[in-house]
């Protein structure tokens, strides 16, 4: 990927006709916003006065926090083993670095962990990205904190934005949807709480995470690859009309339904405005009646595709009720019974939150208020629907319990505004337990029918929700009869389909040709079990006979494989079922990377770091146990020589022939002060020198863990005891020097990312939201 030119001048922003002042971030929390915009806002004031979302008397204390700047909140990956160790640095020693800190007049809070979030892997602080960046005694801390997020151990994540996939409650077998998943923050936690136990290389269960935006699949595929995850794939579309996938099971073609969705939709953002600052002037009620119609598209999308069973969480990060509970009062109304809203209070100890509310009003951007759709003029009709309204009968809104809601008010824990409520699904939608009977019987079948899998497995008489997103029952005019089927009600009776012609069918529309924009991916191509590639790999890393080989993949159909990847048994069946149905931006995780000429080493291909926990499972030679000594050695010396290690390592590693080596380091319950985790780490055995092929951020993560401190000051001098002239010739690399340019390549990707970079993305590495502290 080309390297982007720092000088070049970036084009005038204008305003109203008018340069535009340059903006500072520098005065609030991190991803916060610009110090001279005036937060003041009289409408948005008296909108939520008038809608009574606050409790009394609370108003200005409201406001007040809603004025002030965003606290910096992280979290720490739970689910890799050395969770613990990061947590214990922190709490050990940075923080109690930082307490009582006094810069520029600001006193410095100590970090505080969120009271709700499990095991104190979330903490929160009062820290500015000013004074990170800017401060001498931060300086360390700060560059912790960037190189760590970089490895994915840490994540810079709103603690409101943690909330929806803690109410999800994960378990490793789920296969789960996250529907608007960008820029992947939330997809992380996913991911994590699938590999909640790390003995399991592939969970049963996987995370497919979509977005609209192509551009923005790729920083939510540099999210997910910061965790190494087989389970984890991308994709690129529309929500609101997200393929129905299929899978093979027992040998039958099957529909896809998810366990677990997470349905974060777009929404207006008021509740981020301690960080969002322009949301203060541009605020206005038509934003929310303006997205309330496809709010309510993704979520019956959404629970069409739910398992029965299956729980699916709604959020928004908007305090307006009529992206809130509108929704999910015309969704359970929809439902007919088939949805329930779970009471999840007890889901979270600790959390402060308001429970939903069951009567609102609906205003216009000119103030105009309206309590009920009778009161709504026609010329109104196409801005205001009756779905913004509460239901009018009071025995049906009682049986919704929208007070099962919950809104997160920014002056109760310090965070920011937020809305999440959690749905089960008790039985398949009204709409999947019946299908229409035909007006014709005398009709020949037409291809551009929907498949008749889709019809016996549940699909909705109309796979994509009306434009307007209030309606999904199937049209009156269109349907003569329907009858329920028998037996199973979430199986209708198959109809005939040489009964089934386009211009008589009361039933499934033809389904849409699917748009594609942005790059085109390479493909994905998986090997067979008898693929020549294996005999050698098999032979040199004596790999297990349970090695699953129908589960890697490369990323070309010729030419040399440069680099193997693998998934999940799951996600491999859904992508070769689903080629045609869906754009996949990335999947897989690297084990393999090609060596230049490596096959006089014994294989072509050595292992990758990305992959390596993925991939030591089924590994039974090469082999090195290292002790904590070794571990800085070989992170701190480029190329040392072979008797540089421990007596134990150094004599295990003149039995091997050169190539790819794994070292790793098992804990020792009897010196705590050593890491109590284990680590692999991927290396290469030379003639004479051994050397680590780490990217540079997880070198600094191991560096720490085993009690080297590392820092650059402002010249770029390295303070880790790193010696920067090579130890050992030219001569004592002999495998290396071979590969000199692979290593130059995959430092130019390691410093990016830490892993292989799409052939054709341009990643953005940040957001305005949640992602990478910097």
């Amino acid at each position: 990927m080309g390297r982007r030119n720092r000088n070049r001048q970036k084009p005038q922003q204008f305003r109203d006709g008018k340069p535009e002042a340059k903006r500072s971030r520098d005065d609030a929390g991190w991803g916060a916003g610009y110090s001279e915009i005036i937060k003041e806002n009289k409408l948005f004031e008296h909108y939520y006065k008038e809608l009574k979302i606050v409790p009394d008397g609370e108003f200005e204390e409201f406001m007040e926090a809603m004025r002030e700047p965003l606290p910096a909140t992280i979290r720490i990956t739970g689910y890799k083993s050395h969770a613990k160790e990061i947590l214990h640095t922190l709490k050990e020693k940075y923080f109690k670095e930082v307490q009582d800190l006094e810069v520029d007049g600001q006193k410095i809070e100590a970090p505080q962990p969120l009271s709700w979030y499990p095991d104190e892997l979330a903490w929160h602080t009062n820290l500015s990205r000013k004074i990170l960046r800017k401060s001498p005694f931060l300086e360390k801390f700060h560059q912790f904190l960037v190189s760590e997020t970089e490895s994915g151990n840490i994540s810079r994540q709103e603690a409101v934005s943690m909330i929806p996939p803690l109410l999800m409650k994960i378990d490793s077998q789920h296969k789960i949807l996250d529907m608007c998943a960008a820029p992947g923050s939330k997809t992380a936690q996913l991911i994590e709480m699938l590999h909640s136990d790390m003995d399991v290389p592939f969970p049963e269960g996987f995370v497919i995470a979509n977005d609209v935006d192509n551009k923005r699949c790729y920083l939510l595929v540099h999210q997910a690859k910061r965790l190494n995850s087989p389970c984890i794939m991308v994709v690129n579309h529309d929500a609101s009309n997200i393929p129905r996938l299929h899978f093979d099971q027992d040998g039958k073609k099957e529909v896809l339904f998810y366990d677990r969705i997470l349905c974060d939709v777009p929404c207006s953002g008021d509740g981020t405005m301690r960080k969002n600052i322009d949301v203060w002037k541009k605020w206005t009620t038509s934003n929310s009646l303006q997205l309330h119609g496809l709010q309510i598209r993704i979520a019956v999308r959404g629970v069409e595709q739910l398992a029965v069973g299956g729980r699916m969480v709604y959020s928004t990060c908007s305090l307006n009720p009529i992206e809130d509970e509108a929704v999910i009062a015309a969704l359970l109304e929809k439902s007919e019974g088939a949805l329930e809203l779970a009471d999840a209070s007890a889901d979270l100890p600790g959390l402060k939150y308001m429970p939903g509310i069951t009567s609102w009003k609906v205003m216009t951007k000119e103030g105009q208020w309206f309590s009920d759709w009778s009161e709504v003029p026609k010329s109104r009709h196409t801005q205001i629907r009756p779905t913004m309204f509460p239901p009018t009968d009071p025995e049906k809104l009682a049986n919704m319990r929208l007070e099962r809601c919950m809104r997160i008010l920014p002056h109760h824990q310090n965070t920011g505004g937020f809305f999440v409520a959690v749905l089960v699904k008790k039985e398949p939608m009204p709409w999947n337990r019946r299908f229409p009977k035909l007006r014709n019987k005398d009709v020949n079948a037409s291809s551009d029918v929907a498949p008749a899998e889709e019809l016996q497995m549940g699909a909705s008489p109309a796979e994509v929700p009306p434009s307007d997103g209030l309606s999904t029952d199937t049209p009156v005019e269109a349907v003569e009869e329907e009858t329920p089927a028998e037996g199973n009600p979430s199986v209708p009776e198959t109809p005939d389909l040489s009964e089934v012609k386009k211009d008589n069918v009361c039933g499934p529309p033809p389904p849409k040709k699917m748009k594609l924009f942005g790059f085109k991916e390479d493909p994905f191509v998986f090997l067979t079990e008898d693929d020549p590639i294996f005999p050698p790999i098999q032979a040199f890393y004596d790999l297990s006979p349970d090695f699953p080989k129908l589960n890697v993949l490369t990323r070309t159909h010729e030419g040399k494989k440069r680099h193997l990847y693998m998934v999940s048994k799951e996600l491999r069946n859904v992508l070769l079922n689903n080629s045609e149905r869906m754009k996949v931006i990335n999947t897989g995780v690297k084990v393999w990377s090609r060596n230049t000429d490596g096959e006089e080493f014994g294989c072509a291909f050595r292992l990758a770091q990305e992959g390596i926990y993925t991939l030591c499972p089924y590994i039974r030679a090469r082999i090195i146990n290292i002790t904590v000594e070794d571990v800085k050695v070989l992170l701190t010396q480029e190329n040392p020589f072979l008797r540089n290690l421990g007596d134990d390592a150094h004599s295990h590693a003149k039995k091997l022939e050169m190539g790819s080596i794994v070292l790793r380091y098992l804990p020792d319950p009897k010196d705590q002060d050593a890491p109590q985790c284990p680590i692999d780490l991927c290396g290469w055995r030379g003639k004479t020198s051994i050397r680590a092929f780490v990217p540079r951020n997880e070198r600094l993560h191991y560096l720490r863990m085993v009690g080297v401190e590392v820092f650059r000051d402002k010249q770029g001098k390295r303070t880790d005891g790193s010696t920067e002239a090579q130890e050992g010739s030219t001569e004592d690399a002999e495998g290396l020097s071979q590969e000199s340019d692979l290593v130059k390549q995959e430092g130019a990707e390691m410093e990016q990312n830490g892993s292989e970079s799409n052939t054709n993305s341009t990643e953005p590495v940040g957001s305005a939201c949640d992602g990478p502290i910097s």
